[in-house]
């Protein structure tokens, strides 16, 4: 792994900064980053003085390229795959549930956990050259939980998820506009002014009636999911999984058997 990582927290003016740290890697997550994440939402939670969360990664070549694939190494059984989604259910439902206003900044690659963080954000904002994705069928060989699958339905639509899921397929800025998931593109030196301006406009507004509105919409999201961590087994147990996880860090192109 390039380094573990972190993820830093600033405030300023009622508007907090959250950023994923790990430039090397894409920013790709670590363990440690993903608990310094969950840390800072439940200090945001009840910080009243906050009006606005932005998210955004350094280095401006990625959001967040996922989560470090090389920590799944230790994984033997599918039993370690329910434990591994189930935290990512538990970080990314503490992001949904910031009761302020919650805006992704993405420059570059925003795949696999970072399209679920991004997802669980109000907002979202690109670079031209943004990507959005969840290769998995292409590079790991795992699966999302049915809550992660929920979330990226309701952003994207259906059709456009069986494209990222079954396809491998990455969608650009310009497509992600069109479907109304980015609400704005700028370029890499207009960017950092365009988010200080959705955010300031979204901290001028009534905030009741963001947080009841957020809880809401979250609501009619987790109404009803049904169990599915059978599928995460079967996904997490199999070898394909296991030859995943050793062909990408051979850095070589994984031999599927359907087992």
């Amino acid at each position: 792994m390039s380094g573990e990582g972190s993820v830093h927290l600033s405030i300023d003016a009622g508007i907090a900064s959250v950023t994923f740290d790990r430039p090397g890697a894409r920013n790709a997550m670590t363990w440690a980053m993903y608990e310094q994440l969950r840390a800072i939402c439940e200090q945001l939670r009840s910080d009243a003085s906050v009006r606005v969360v932005r998210f955004q990664g350094a280095g401006g070549e990625a959001f967040v390229a996922g989560t470090d694939i090389a920590q799944f190494q230790s994984f033997t059984t599918g039993e370690h795959g329910v434990q591994y989604e189930r935290q990512i259910d538990a970080t990314i439902a503490l992001v949904a549930s910031l009761p302020m206003p919650t805006v992704a900044v993405v420059q570059g690659w925003c795949i696999g956990g970072g399209l679920a963080i991004a997802s669980a954000c109000d907002f979202r904002i690109a670079t031209p050259g943004a990507k959005f994705g969840v290769p998995i069928a292409r590079t790991l060989g795992n699966c999302l939980s049915i809550a992660n699958v929920a979330g990226l339905v309701a952003a994207l639509g259906r059709p456009r998820v069986q494209r990222l899921l079954l396809l491998a397929d990455l969608v650009g800025a310009d497509e992600a506009a069109a479907c109304g998931y980015v609400v704005e593109i700028a370029t890499p030196d207009a960017i950092e002014a365009a988010a200080q301006k959705l955010c300031s406009r979204l901290a001028s507004l009534a905030p009741v009636t963001q947080q009841v509105s957020k809880e809401a919409l979250d609501r009619l999201l987790r109404n009803g999911l049904p169990e599915a961590e059978d599928l995460i087994r079967r996904t997490y147990g199999s070898e394909d999984f296991r030859e995943g996880v050793r062909a990408f860090i051979a850095k070589r192109s994984p031999a599927w058997s359907g087992r």
